[in-house]
């Protein structure tokens, strides 16, 4: 497993990953985290996430060269958060090719997004309105003393 840093070249990567999580995530009957439609097929949903990536710092999980999963940083939330009242790195489009679960590809992402952190000086806020993925999350960090807030809409 590698991590890497992304770039606009990533674009149909990420892409694909999120429209991946999507089919996931519906299979599960979780539709309030992404919708019922792939990304990929919205094309103001495509405009957002590459307006996303180019604000932040996109991550890119690889596993044995294909992209698992990926993340993107950026120094502000989503549209529908409240910014938070001290210095934060906020966890975007946080996704798993689901080929990839089981992999601890989140994890890995998690924590990095906590090296992120502590190299930045700040805090890290990731957002979900699915309570199936802030359990995961708190199985990932759990009893580590991580700077990572999951909280939620």
């Amino acid at each position: 497993m590698k991590i890497r840093k992304g770039g606009a070249e990533d674009l149909p990567a990420i892409l694909a990953i999120l429209d991946s999580a999507v089919v996931w995530l519906n299979g599960k009957g979780i539709t309030a985290q992404w919708g019922t439609e792939s990304f990929s097929g919205r094309p103001k949903a495509v405009e957002q996430v590459a307006r996303t990536m180019a604000e932040g710092d996109p991550w890119i999980v690889e596993i044995d060269g294909v992209p698992a999963g990926t993340m993107t940083l950026t120094p502000h939330p989503g549209q529908y958060i409240e910014p938070a009242d001290e210095p934060e790195v906020y966890v975007r489009l946080l996704a798993t090719d689901a080929r990839f679960h089981g992999h601890r590809v989140g994890a890995a992402l998690l924590a990095h997004a906590e090296a992120e952190t502590r190299r930045r000086g700040c805090r890290c806020s990731a957002w979900t309105a699915s309570r199936a993925a802030r359990g995961g999350w708190s199985r990932t960090t759990r009893g580590r003393g991580s700077p990572v807030r999951r909280r939620s809409r």
